[in-house]
């Protein structure tokens, strides 16, 4: 891809990006060719998800703010599908899941239009209000409770978490001018994929100690912390680049989307452990599913959103 999309400082990150790709593809096919393995059939399988996964992303952050937003709004929605598909749901509650879905296009509007204040409480409160009346119609009580705090939890993470990453996108761009909102996005979302890589190479070559065993038993405190120092190291890196950062506040960045990274992900481990399940999907070859992907972005990006929107806006 050309343009002047590469003329930016996010293409220009982003081409650097791929060129580590490029270096990372090439590797695992030699060990591949090497020392064929399951595993390293699943590590071929992975490269090449993520780059579809990056080639999306790209063409969604260099189009127009009313197709990135479509496509934000996708995600939550393929997100919340396989969400609802996992847990198990009563027959009279069918009807209500149209309106959770509904609230996804309700939610990605008043972020194309920049109404913070509907964007930050119609889910949370509107939606939380809502749901339990609807079902109350019904006039079912069994499972009544599991029912309203399962389909809200889906909710608040597949469309509400993940809105605030789409939201980035139309802060203003005097706030950051060295990316605007797309260089402030990029710096989430490659932070986020970063923190889940090194923590994972991390405790696959050093792990010894594990983190909560009966949660994940692949998670341990060597993964966790090479994790968040290396993405500490790419935070303050990038900082100049794509946000108004300074030292000080990318140093906090590194370590809030390294630890919010790790909870996110170890939420959805203890999520699919509950269910009995290994991965939430196979929409991803390689990776399982969305949820498995967006997995540490649910606390990522609502926590790094925050911080962004006080302290530079």
């Amino acid at each position: 891809m050309t343009g002047s999309f590469f003329d930016t400082n996010v293409g220009q990150v982003f081409l650097a990006i791929l060129i580590v790709m490029v270096a990372a593809t090439i590797v695992v096919y030699i060990l591949n060719w090497l020392r064929p393995s399951a595993e390293a059939t699943s590590l071929k399988l992975r490269v090449r998800s993520w780059w579809v996964m990056a080639v999306v992303f790209a063409v969604a952050i260099s189009l127009n703010r009313a197709i990135s937003l479509v496509f934000f709004a996708l995600i939550s929605f393929l997100a919340l599908k396989e969400y609802l598909s996992l847990i198990p749901t009563r027959r009279t509650d069918r009807s209500v899941l149209l309106w959770v879905y509904l609230a996804i296009p309700i939610q990605y509007l008043w972020v194309g239009i920049e109404a913070y204040g509907m964007f930050i409480i119609f889910i949370p409160v509107y939606m939380f209000l809502f749901l339990p009346v609807r079902m109350l119609l019904f006039g079912e009580t069994t499972g009544f409770l599991r029912a309203a705090g399962t389909i809200h939890w889906g909710l608040m993470a597949a469309v509400f978490s993940l809105s605030h990453a789409a939201f980035l996108l139309v802060l203003p761009w005097y706030g950051n001018p060295n990316g605007g909102g797309a260089g402030l996005l990029l710096y989430l979302v490659f932070l986020t994929q970063a923190n889940d890589i090194s923590q994972y190479v991390w405790g696959k070559f050093r792990g010894r100690r594990k983190v909560v065993p009966k949660v994940s038993p692949n998670k341990t405190w060597e993964g966790l912390i090479g994790g968040v120092a290396t993405t500490i190291l790419l935070a303050v890196l990038l900082a100049p680049v794509l946000t108004p950062v300074g030292p000080a506040g990318s140093l906090f960045a590194g370590v809030l989307i390294g630890l919010a990274g790790f909870f996110g992900d170890l939420t959805i481990s203890a999520l699919k452990r509950d269910l009995g399940i290994k991965d939430s999907g196979s929409f991803i070859p390689g990776h399982g599913g969305v949820l498995d992907r967006v997995d540490s972005l649910t606390y990522t990006a609502p926590l790094f959103f925050h911080f962004v929107r006080y302290f530079y806006y």
